[in-house]
């Protein structure tokens, strides 16, 4: 057999893929926006390309847009330039899988200043932590803090002659000022509370390895959109070169981030590519649920020049290969199955069994199942799958089943198979999906939502009532701690049985129930409540405070039992042993109930209940 060709890889660093969450209204498409249209200029320097998903700012523009920033950082810049994300939000994020981490190399993480933190703030906080993403915060919509004044200075509409954002910052009224301050420190407090992470002022950071920088800014002014540029740059320069050194001409590594039907080209992929380079013809091998797909390039779109990617009228146009990092639609033949969030990969013939076998290695490690017992999980996409059992597992929670797409009657009867084991795992969770099984089973919870940590906590406030009920459920069968008083002067009949008055001093007095009374010396009941009525009314139960009549057999008034007397329910000690274990369920008079209870039977029995 011929050798395997060894290829000589060309290395080059390529630019960080940057991606922009956070939570809906605070302004991350607005952000994106302003980032694309600032970089826009009318010179020669580079300017903006679009590519499928993304936008490359390249180094030109960059510093064409950060001039002045940069100047009073005295920063300097080598990288090629930024790659973001066009399509804003958790869901681009989590999809830009690859094996043992995410592909994106760092992150904007957009909160309103004026709204602080907010559900998904802190679920993209938890994801990009899980997949140990830098970040920096972009506290948007300084311009609707009470006194802001735009460019106090100069107020040219020319970008060059803007101040930096700390100058204006500095020019802006001492109320307002203080105002800045005090929602920064409340970002800062907030994001130590929810993550133990230390953050700063942008131009405030002494350490950026200890600190997250906050770059003020407004999406609707431009104001701070280029020290945000200028600091996602830097933090990438500075901590990630290393981790952005690829092969320009190896073969293609990257993550469906949509799939989607286009009109006269049928099902396409938009891909992001992390690493080397794709070509027409190329073999592809996209990760599958149950095998890889198996394919050839047919064609690689990418947009015509400043298109708008989110316009459904887009024009697009083909190409012969693409290059790390950048985003591409690809057209091939029978990928009507491919999922966003699957790897893919471009292979040579020789390598095509290497290749599918590793892919499908990849995607079973999210999908298989991972623990003998546990709940059953469902996501929208192979990433947010993965993202959904890495936080999951952070919080000590065991996953038997997981898979990818809509809940189905499949999952329901998985789930159910653990109640007999457990009814607290006897749950399926969904991510991102709809209930398709049809089916109504009052032995398995399903919890869905599109916040995956609102769904945890979802989950864990279920199993916290679910465990008092089924608690509540076992109190049901035990004789509860009960202590009453016959009333004086309220004795309707003697015996055969006896019918008195009572009070409930403490607990709760249920027909059927034995009393004991404070005195025993042999720890046995003395009488049983064989009926209750209150207002000459049956009942089945009194409550505290209350008073009624019983009916007690086997009991005469005046021999065994005389007004005045103190009762206690007769507890079998196997039930106060139960009752000890589940005292978290009493109230504290039915405690001090049982503890008078077991000092009257351990006068008897000092082991008694022990």
């Amino acid at each position: 057999m011929p050798e395997k060709t060894q290829k000589t890889p060309e290395l080059c660093t390529r630019s960080p893929i940057c991606v922009v969450v956070g939570h809906v209204d605070h302004g991350k498409t607005s952000i994106l926006d302003r980032i694309r249209n600032t970089s826009i200029v009318n010179t020669e320097a580079g300017k903006i390309t679009q590519a499928i998903g993304a936008s490359i700012v390249p180094l030109a523009t960059i510093k064409k847009v950060c001039k002045d920033a940069l100047a009073a950082m005295k920063m300097n810049f080598t990288i090629p330039g930024l790659l973001f994300i066009d399509t804003p939000g958790h869901a681009a994020f989590i999809n830009l899988r690859k094996r043992g981490g995410n592909i994106a190399d760092i992150a904007i993480l957009v909160v309103d200043i004026n709204e602080g933190f907010m559900p998904q703030t802190i679920e993209a906080i938890e994801i990009l932590r899980s997949y140990k993403t830098p970040f920096i915060i972009a506290a948007n919509k300084i311009d609707l803090i009470h006194g802001w004044k735009k460019n106090v200075e100069n107020n040219n509409k020319d970008d060059d002659k803007k101040n930096t954002l700390a100058k204006n910052i500095a020019l802006q009224t001492p109320q307002v000022q203080e105002l800045i301050d005090k929602k920064l420190y409340e970002l800062v407090g907030k994001l130590f509370e929810v993550s133990q992470m230390q953050s700063e002022r942008f131009d405030r950071v002494n350490d950026f390895t200890k600190q997250i920088a906050i770059v003020p800014c407004s999406a609707q002014t431009g104001e701070g959109i280029p020290e945000l540029l200028m600091f996602i740059t830097g933090l990438a320069q500075r901590f990630l070169e290393k981790n952005l050194l690829c092969d320009v001409k190896g073969d293609a590594a990257g993550t469906i981030l949509e799939v989607k039907h286009d009109k006269g080209l049928g099902t396409t992929i938009d891909v992001i590519i992390h690493e080397g380079k794709l070509a027409v013809n190329d073999i592809l091998v996209i990760g599958g649920l149950e095998k890889p797909i198996v394919t050839k390039v047919k064609a690689l779109l990418i947009p015509t020049p400043l298109a708008e990617m989110r316009d459904r009228k887009t024009k697009f146009n083909a190409v012969k290969q693409v290059n790390a990092a950048t985003g591409v639609k690809i057209s091939a033949m029978d990928i009507d199955e491919a999922i966003a969030g699957m790897p893919i990969r471009s292979c040579s013939k020789n390598e095509l069994v290497e290749v599918t076998t590793s892919i499908q290695e990849e995607v079973e490690e999210v999908i298989v199942n991972t623990d003998n017992e546990g709940i059953v999980i469902k996501a929208d996409t192979l990433g947010s799958l993965e993202a959904l059992q890495t936080l999951l597992r952070q919080h000590d929670i065991k996953i038997k089943k997981a898979g990818v797409g809509n809940i189905a009657k499949k999952d329901i009867i998985d789930a159910e198979a653990n109640y007999t084991k457990s009814p607290l795992i006897s749950v399926v969770l969904g991510f991102n999906v709809k209930d398709e099984s049809g089916l109504c089973n009052e032995h398995v919870k399903i919890l869905i939502d599109n916040i995956i940590y609102k769904l945890i906590e979802d989950f864990q406030a279920w199993q916290i009532l679910e465990r008092k009920n089924l608690e509540k459920a076992m109190l049901s069968d035990v004789v509860m701690p009960c202590k009453l008083k016959f009333l004086p002067g309220y004795v309707f009949r003697q015996n055969n049985p006896a019918v008195v008055g009572i009070e409930v001093l403490a607990g709760k007095l249920v027909a059927g129930i034995s009393l004991m009374k404070k005195d025993t010396k042999d720890g046995k009941a003395i009488t049983k409540v064989s009926a209750i009525q209150v207002e000459k009314e049956s009942a089945t139960q009194v409550e505290a405070g209350k008073q009624a009549a019983v009916s007690m057999g086997d009991v005469t008034v005046g021999r065994q039992i005389h007004e005045g007397d103190i009762f206690y329910s007769c507890i079998p000690e196997h039930h106060f042993r139960k009752l000890k274990e589940l005292k978290h369920l009493l109230s504290e008079n039915e405690k001090n109930i049982l503890k008078e209870i077991a000092e009257i039977m351990r006068k008897v029995n000092p082991v008694w209940g022990v």
